[in-house]
């Protein structure tokens, strides 16, 4: 079970916030109760408290949701795991809950502030928690005499001296007992930064008088400053013992050095060792004078010295670099494409653009500069080992470094060397590794990056992405510059949003949709069951499935954009295969059916949704969208009852996806005339959206027009096509914006039998470049407002009464005339 326990920080106390539950308190009132081992809090202290008690934890949720404060005393014996009022102190605190945090193993971490001294009068056992009525102590003796300004002046000058020994006491606490105003309060402050056991804490507690306490509290503060200043005698008794000891051993090794003659000679020949790497090295100049300069502060230095050991690192470093090596491009543009398409199925844009850089590298000879492309995607689509095909087709060595994590800016730039162990940044450490001056290195996870008080490492790789500022690259640990223009940088990132733009705007953008079931199909005959049937020592006759089974597998038992997954099914299968060819020894092939999937991965994980495609639906409409796992339907259920004009969303809706839905209540309202509404139809109804599968989060504009379209068919009992899906952005004014994942979607759509699909007219360019294949069986409309999306989806077109009632109209008024 876990215990309560305290956590103190230096600067606790001095935290100016208000304590919005002082005034509400009634002592009549109950309170809950929070028990601490060992621990006193006092009035107008702050405490950090971890509650993990069960019985703590509903303490302190009821008063955080009554708005009210806690009682806050400590336990008789702390041993105690379950305390009952026997076990508790009478005496407490009143206090107030500043902040509340929620931690992941279910306990909460509380900042509590003392308001006044309290006790409990009463015991209340009809809550889950322990709760008391409690009554306020008040402080007596608060008047300014001139006695009690005498003992504050003592405790003052007291704690003064105290603060001085110990490092512990609060720098600006001094300001606040120069400008005291309040005794009574300082006092209880003074008392929580001094060090004092838990029983004279308590004693503090139980002492209302301000007079007493004063006394009190000077008595221990002396005590501690007597302690302090032996402490400080003893230390500076060892510290000058300590110095002893080292400059004996220094003069004691001076002289072993003045004695080993051989050792000088061996110091010499490592020297000359360096001079010879330097010459062969091919520094450039600023390079070669540092290297030299280092040698010969080495040649003046005690060999076991520690400035000789960071010198001969440096130089070491300096040596290793690849200043001059260059791998050739000697690859032609048929062998890079069939390298890229035999190691990856699909990606064709990012193909695409490498192949156009090597034309234009065989084709110009002075291109140095490399594009810097971020394959962004979708995990498991292929993006880290498409960097590794990249230099594999251009005939480069290849680097990968992570960068998920990364928060410090000496990673990317290194540390300077005044730091012991420091060491050059990732960039360099990648150039040595790759022994070339013109490698491919793979910046992985650009995305994932964070900073912090260290600095920012993307600001830092905004020289690095940069080709015509990179060739000048500084390391703060070699301190000159290194010239970057040759490499050719790749980055992958899961998204956009979370890249810096000044990194951004550096880089050529490539997005990697998820893949087709036809390309799953095709990566795991061509890749991943040939892969695994090596891992595993299969033959390819030993373990057979067909593409049906294969199928199954995709649509049932994987939800994802790339394929790891579906990796792990497979070799999951053949390791299920391998148990029954070991169990019977005649058995030769093991044959994949329905039924083994079955039994060895147990019942489908991923069914599809189920659309209700037998009758049409009022209030329901289908909507299509993108998830991390490709595309998915969208059933939004809208629904009106009798009310006054509330709206209700639910289904865990992002803040995006609740805008959107008042924004197609606006419209609706707009074009209440034309849709057939009175214009008070807002008034008298209550308004329920809801989005299933209420456990998964959904955000985004894309829904816009589908809540829309469920709004005005639940409004006007006007039900929705039931092969029709759509997707898009909706705005007040009824226009229909474009939007992203396209791909996935029109799968989806196809895979749950929709006919029609409607997407924004804004899109109709990304609608013409996915694949054929993907939109077969499709027709897709492209809508520039939202009074076509109600034409397409809804059975009746929703504005033939009110067009039927103007022309109606029009022929009485000329019929008068």
């Amino acid at each position: 079970m876990m215990q309560d326990e305290v956590i103190y920080t230096k600067d606790d106390v001095i935290i100016e916030q208000d304590s919005p539950n002082q005034s509400e308190f009634s002592s009549d009132d109950f309170l809950a109760v929070l028990p601490l081992k060992n621990v006193i809090l006092l009035p107008k202290s702050i405490l950090p408290i971890i509650v993990g008690r069960p019985i703590s934890i509903k303490a302190v949720n009821y008063a955080i949701a009554n708005k009210k404060p806690l009682f806050i005393t400590a336990q008789k014996d702390s041993s105690v795991e379950n305390p009952t009022f026997d076990d508790l102190l009478e005496d407490g605190v009143r206090a107030t809950i500043l902040q509340v945090m929620r931690m992941p193993s279910g306990a909460l971490k509380i900042l509590a502030e003392g308001i006044s001294r309290s006790k409990i009068v009463a015991q209340r056992n009809d809550q889950e928690f322990l709760a008391a009525e409690c009554q306020d102590i008040a402080t007596t003796n608060v008047e300014q005499t001139v006695e009690v300004e005498a003992m504050w002046r003592h405790l003052k000058e007291l704690y003064e001296t105290y603060a001085k020994f110990s490092e512990k006491a609060p720098a600006n606490l001094m300001s606040m007992t120069n400008s005291v105003y309040d005794i009574d309060a300082i006092t209880d402050t003074l008392a929580v930064h001094i060090n004092l056991s838990f029983e004279e804490r308590l004693a503090i507690l139980r002492t209302p008088d301000l007079k007493q306490r004063l006394s009190m509290l000077s008595t221990s503060l002396q005590k501690e400053i007597e302690i302090l200043q032996t402490e400080q005698r003893i230390r500076g008794h060892i510290q000058s013992q300590v110095e002893k000891n080292q400059r004996e051993y220094y003069l004691t090794e001076q002289i072993k050095a003045i004695h080993k003659e051989l050792g000088n000679e061996d110091q010499q020949a490592e020297l000359n060792q360096l001079k010879t790497k330097v010459e062969k090295a091919g520094l450039p100049k600023e390079a070669l004078e540092r290297a030299n300069k280092e040698i010969k502060r080495l040649e003046q230095m005690p060999a076991l010295s520690a400035e000789a050991a960071v010198s001969r690192h440096y130089v070491d470093w300096l040596i290793s670099l690849p200043w001059t090596n260059q791998s050739n491009d000697d690859i032609s543009i048929t062998q890079a494409q069939e390298i890229l398409q035999s190691s990856h199925s699909g990606l064709e844009k990012p193909k695409e653009r490498i192949i156009e850089f090597l034309a234009a590298k065989k084709f110009s000879k002075n291109l140095r500069r490399s594009p810097i492309i971020c394959l962004v995607g979708p995990p498991g689509v292929g993006k880290t080992s498409l960097g590794k095909s990249v230099a594999e087709s251009m005939g480069r060595e290849f680097v990968r470094i992570s960068l998920g994590g990364v928060r410090d800016e000496a990673e990317i730039r290194g540390h300077r060397r005044t730091y012991i162990g420091s060491l050059p940044g990732k960039i360099l450490q990648a150039m040595r590794k790759a022994k070339t001056v013109n490698p491919v290195i793979l910046l992985d996870e650009i995305d994932k990056m964070s900073r912090d008080m260290h600095g920012d490492p993307s600001a830092a790789l905004l020289e690095v992405l940069d080709p015509e500022q990179n060739r000048t690259f500084v390391d703060h640990f070699l301190e000159v510059e290194y010239d970057l223009s040759n490499v050719m940088f790749l980055t992958t990132a899961n998204g956009m949003d979370t890249i810096p733009y000044p990194l951004y705007d550096r880089m050529e953008i490539i997005s990697l949709s998820g893949y087709t079931e036809k390309e799953k199909l095709d990566i795991a005959r061509k890749f991943l069951i040939p892969k695994a049937l090596k891992e595993h020592d299969l033959k390819t006759k030993q373990f057979r499935i067909s593409d049906t089974e294969l199928l199954q597998i995709v649509e049932q038992y994987t939800k994802e954009a790339g394929v790891r997954q579906l990796e792990r099914v497979l070799t999951k299968l053949m390791r299920k295969s391998i148990q029954e060819l070991l169990k019977d020894s005649s058995k030769k092939i093991v044959i994949i059916t329905p039924e083994r999937i079955k039994k060895w991965l147990g019942y489908p994980k991923y069914k599809k949704t189920s659309l209700d495609t037998n009758k049409n639906r009022i209030g329901l409409a289908t909507g299509l969208a993108w998830t991390e796992y490709g595309g998915d339907m969208l059933e939004i259920e809208t629904t009106t009852l009798p009310g006054k004009g509330n709206v209700t969303l639910t289904g865990q809706l992002g803040e995006v996806m609740q805008e959107s839905a008042h924004a197609a209540i606006s419209y609706i309202r707009s074009r209440c005339s034309e849709l057939g509404l009175s214009g008070s139809f807002h008034a008298n109804k209550d308004i329920h959206v809801h989005l299933p599968e209420g456990a998964t989060p959904k955000d985004g504009p894309s829904a816009g027009i589908t809540m829309c379209t469920a709004l005005v068919s639940a409004l006007t009992k006007n039900p929705t096509k039931n092969t029709t899906a759509m997707t898009g952005e909706i705005t007040l004014r009824g226009r229909v914006l474009g939007v992203g994942g396209l791909k996935e979607k029109l799968l989806a759509a196809k895979q749950h039998g929709c006919k029609t699909v409607l997407v924004p007219k804004e899109n109709t360019d990304d609608i013409a470049e996915i694949p054929a294949h993907v939109k077969e069986g499709l027709s897709v409309h492209f809508v520039e407002t939202m009074d076509e999306v109600l034409k397409l989806t809804l059975e009746k077109n929703p504005f033939t009464k009110k067009k039927k009632k103007a022309r109606k109209k029009t022929a009485v008024k000329k019929a008068k005339s």
